[in-house]
Protein backbone atom coordinates (compact mmCIF):
# COMPACT_ATOMS: atom_id res chain seq x y z
CA UNK A 1 0.00 0.00 0.00
CA UNK A 2 1.44 3.81 -0.92
CA UNK A 3 1.77 6.21 1.99
CA UNK A 4 -0.56 8.30 0.08
CA UNK A 5 -3.13 5.43 0.19
CA UNK A 6 -2.23 4.57 3.74
CA UNK A 7 -3.05 8.31 4.98
CA UNK A 8 -6.22 8.83 3.17
CA UNK A 9 -7.41 5.60 4.95
CA UNK A 10 -6.39 6.63 8.26
CA UNK A 11 -7.83 10.00 7.90
CA UNK A 12 -11.49 8.32 6.90
CA UNK A 13 -11.45 6.02 10.24
CA UNK A 14 -10.75 9.55 12.72
CA UNK A 15 -14.10 10.11 13.29
CA UNK A 16 -15.06 6.51 14.04
CA UNK A 17 -11.89 6.04 15.86
CA UNK A 18 -12.36 9.28 17.78
CA UNK A 19 -15.84 7.63 19.39
CA UNK A 20 -13.84 4.76 20.20
CA UNK A 21 -11.24 6.17 22.08
CA UNK A 22 -14.04 8.53 24.00
CA UNK A 23 -15.84 5.36 24.42
CA UNK A 24 -13.38 3.71 26.07
CA UNK A 25 -12.09 6.91 28.39
CA UNK A 26 -14.73 8.47 28.96
CA UNK A 27 -12.85 11.75 28.77
CA UNK A 28 -12.46 14.40 25.79
CA UNK A 29 -8.97 15.15 26.49
CA UNK A 30 -8.14 11.76 26.96
CA UNK A 31 -10.16 10.35 24.00
CA UNK A 32 -8.26 13.01 21.47
CA UNK A 33 -4.82 12.11 23.14
CA UNK A 34 -5.65 7.91 22.57
CA UNK A 35 -6.54 9.24 18.90
CA UNK A 36 -3.36 11.33 18.32
CA UNK A 37 -0.79 8.63 20.16
CA UNK A 38 -2.87 5.96 17.96
CA UNK A 39 -2.26 7.98 14.62
CA UNK A 40 1.14 8.37 15.49
CA UNK A 41 1.47 4.65 15.84
CA UNK A 42 0.00 3.86 13.41
CA UNK A 43 2.04 5.90 10.86
CA UNK A 44 5.11 4.88 12.83
CA UNK A 45 4.45 0.85 11.63
CA UNK A 46 2.91 1.67 8.34
CA UNK A 47 5.13 -0.93 6.96
CA UNK A 48 3.77 -3.82 9.36
CA UNK A 49 0.00 -3.48 8.00
CA UNK A 50 -0.36 -6.08 5.31
CA UNK A 51 -2.64 -4.39 2.24
CA UNK A 52 -5.26 -7.13 1.87
CA UNK A 53 -5.92 -7.04 5.70
CA UNK A 54 -9.14 -4.86 7.27
CA UNK A 55 -7.76 -1.78 8.00
CA UNK A 56 -10.09 -0.59 10.64
CA UNK A 57 -9.35 -3.68 12.40
CA UNK A 58 -5.82 -3.01 11.99
CA UNK A 59 -6.38 0.63 13.67
CA UNK A 60 -8.91 -0.23 16.44
CA UNK A 61 -6.30 -3.07 17.87
CA UNK A 62 -3.64 -0.61 17.93
CA UNK A 63 -5.87 1.83 19.92
CA UNK A 64 -7.70 -0.99 21.95
CA UNK A 65 -3.86 -2.21 23.24
CA UNK A 66 -2.33 1.62 23.34
CA UNK A 67 -5.54 2.39 26.06
CA UNK A 68 -5.12 -1.07 27.76
CA UNK A 69 -1.35 -0.44 28.28
CA UNK A 70 -1.79 3.02 29.48
CA UNK A 71 -4.18 1.55 31.88
CA UNK A 72 -1.81 -0.76 33.26
CA UNK A 73 0.93 1.80 33.71
CA UNK A 74 -1.69 4.08 35.51
CA UNK A 75 -2.44 1.06 38.36
CA UNK A 76 0.97 0.22 38.20
CA UNK A 77 1.96 3.87 38.77
CA UNK A 78 -0.67 3.88 41.77
CA UNK A 79 0.55 0.60 44.02
CA UNK A 80 2.89 1.65 46.18
CA UNK A 81 5.00 -0.93 48.50
CA UNK A 82 5.50 -0.46 52.01
CA UNK A 83 9.44 -1.67 51.91
CA UNK A 84 9.23 -2.83 55.89
CA UNK A 85 9.30 -6.49 56.52
CA UNK A 86 5.72 -7.09 55.93
CA UNK A 87 5.18 -5.01 52.48
CA UNK A 88 2.17 -3.91 52.40
CA UNK A 89 0.19 -2.61 49.21
CA UNK A 90 -0.90 0.37 51.12
CA UNK A 91 -3.80 0.98 48.24
CA UNK A 92 -5.74 -2.26 48.55
CA UNK A 93 -8.63 -2.70 50.62
CA UNK A 94 -8.87 -5.22 53.51
CA UNK A 95 -11.87 -7.18 54.42
CA UNK A 96 -12.57 -7.85 58.02
CA UNK A 97 -13.29 -11.71 57.78
CA UNK A 98 -14.80 -11.32 61.72
CA UNK A 99 -17.27 -8.18 61.25
CA UNK A 100 -17.85 -8.51 57.40
CA UNK A 101 -16.79 -4.94 56.66
CA UNK A 102 -14.74 -3.12 53.71
CA UNK A 103 -12.70 -0.60 54.58
CA UNK A 104 -13.59 2.43 52.12
CA UNK A 105 -16.81 0.05 50.94
CA UNK A 106 -19.94 0.59 49.53
CA UNK A 107 -22.47 2.87 50.33
CA UNK A 108 -25.45 1.10 48.11
CA UNK A 109 -27.85 -0.16 50.70
CA UNK A 110 -30.03 -2.40 48.43
CA UNK A 111 -26.29 -4.20 47.78
CA UNK A 112 -25.29 -4.48 51.23
CA UNK A 113 -29.08 -5.63 52.33
CA UNK A 114 -28.95 -8.76 49.39
CA UNK A 115 -25.32 -9.55 50.39
CA UNK A 116 -25.73 -9.97 54.28
CA UNK A 117 -28.62 -12.52 53.54
CA UNK A 118 -26.57 -14.72 51.82
CA UNK A 119 -24.64 -17.56 53.92
CA UNK A 120 -21.79 -17.02 55.05
CA UNK A 121 -20.15 -19.25 52.49
CA UNK A 122 -21.16 -17.32 50.29
CA UNK A 123 -21.04 -13.76 51.57
CA UNK A 124 -17.31 -13.91 52.69
CA UNK A 125 -15.64 -15.06 49.58
CA UNK A 126 -17.64 -12.79 47.81
CA UNK A 127 -16.80 -10.05 49.92
CA UNK A 128 -13.11 -10.49 49.84
CA UNK A 129 -13.65 -10.51 46.13
CA UNK A 130 -15.31 -7.50 46.48
CA UNK A 131 -12.40 -5.62 48.06
CA UNK A 132 -9.41 -6.74 46.03
CA UNK A 133 -8.40 -10.14 46.80
CA UNK A 134 -7.89 -12.34 44.16
CA UNK A 135 -9.59 -16.04 43.69
CA UNK A 136 -6.23 -18.02 44.99
CA UNK A 137 -5.96 -15.58 47.79
CA UNK A 138 -9.26 -15.98 48.86
CA UNK A 139 -9.15 -19.79 48.64
CA UNK A 140 -6.22 -19.88 50.37
CA UNK A 141 -7.42 -17.84 53.39
CA UNK A 142 -10.28 -19.79 53.71
CA UNK A 143 -8.85 -23.07 52.99
CA UNK A 144 -11.21 -23.99 50.21
CA UNK A 145 -10.70 -25.11 46.65
CA UNK A 146 -10.37 -22.62 43.95
CA UNK A 147 -12.95 -23.96 41.98
CA UNK A 148 -15.32 -23.78 45.08
CA UNK A 149 -14.33 -20.20 46.14
CA UNK A 150 -14.79 -19.42 42.03
CA UNK A 151 -18.78 -21.08 41.98
CA UNK A 152 -19.56 -18.94 44.86
CA UNK A 153 -18.12 -15.69 43.74
CA UNK A 154 -20.18 -16.62 40.28
CA UNK A 155 -23.84 -18.02 42.44
CA UNK A 156 -23.62 -14.45 44.47
CA UNK A 157 -22.73 -12.07 41.64
CA UNK A 158 -25.75 -13.82 39.85
CA UNK A 159 -28.46 -13.36 42.47
CA UNK A 160 -27.01 -9.64 42.47
CA UNK A 161 -27.77 -9.10 39.09
CA UNK A 162 -30.91 -10.72 39.21
CA UNK A 163 -31.49 -9.23 42.80
CA UNK A 164 -30.73 -5.19 41.18
CA UNK A 165 -31.97 -5.80 37.23
CA UNK A 166 -33.99 -2.44 38.23
CA UNK A 167 -30.20 -0.34 38.89
CA UNK A 168 -28.91 -0.92 35.66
Amino acid sequence: MRTADFAQNLLSVQTELHHFAYKLTADREDADDLLQETSLKALGNEDKYTAETNFKGWIYTIMRNIFINNYRKSVRDQTYIDQTDTQFFLNQREYDIETGSIENGYDLKEMHIIVNALPKEYRIPFMMYVSGFKYREIADRLDLPLGTVKSRIHFTRRRLQKELKDFR
